[in-house]
């Protein structure tokens, strides 16, 4: 009888693990949604230090007692140059928006609000991107919903713009909003 090698079976097994892990991942809820494990869960830390002249973020400014939306934003990110008209009118609407700029120079960032005006109540400067890892985000911009008492809600990785914005980000927001 024939021997047959481990070297053999290894690749249809490996193969069989992409297969079905593949498959688990177009069937659960949203495949497109990236899931976030602070989700119900007080938020993080923010970062100490402000961005320039610009107003300091706190944490005392993520439980207000009204909807909070925490962005992770930098000047060198072209989708969140794409958001920024809709930040402006969030925050025009009076949305309470905190804005973390991350991997940044304080130059660029504060330049860029500056020009463009500036959307957020509160403006905390993490140039090392650490306080970004404590919030789990994974590239700019990244918004978070965040109820009266600060818990994380919703996360969205992404720039608020488009349909995704209004079929997953808006909806989120309404419930997060309603009693």
């Amino acid at each position: 009888m024939a021997k047959i090698s481990p070297l053999m079976i290894a690749p249809p097994l490996v193969f069989a693990g992409f297969v079905a892990l593949a498959f688990v991942g177009m069937y659960r809820d949203d495949p497109n949604g990236l899931p976030s494990t602070l989700v119900g869960q007080t938020a993080p830390a923010l970062p100490e230090r402000a961005l320039a002249d610009f107003p300091p973020a706190t944490q005392d400014m993520l439980a207000t007692g009204d909807v909070t939306l925490v962005n992770f934003w930098a000047s060198w990110c072209p989708p969140c140059r794409a958001e920024h008209p809709k930040l402006l009118e969030m925050e025009a609407q009076g949305t309470n928006i905190i804005g973390v700029n991350f991997k940044d120079t304080e130059r660029a960032a504060t330049k860029y609000l500056i020009d463009d005006d500036n959307p957020f109540a509160g403006v905390a400067f993490d140039p090392q991107g650490r306080t970004a890892i404590d919030w789990g985000v994974t590239a700019p911009p990244e918004t978070f919903i965040l109820d009266g008492d600060g818990t994380i809600l919703f996360r969205f990785a992404g720039p608020l713009i488009g349909s995704d914005y209004e079929q997953r980000f808006l909806p989120a927001l309404e419930a997060a909003r309603s009693p």
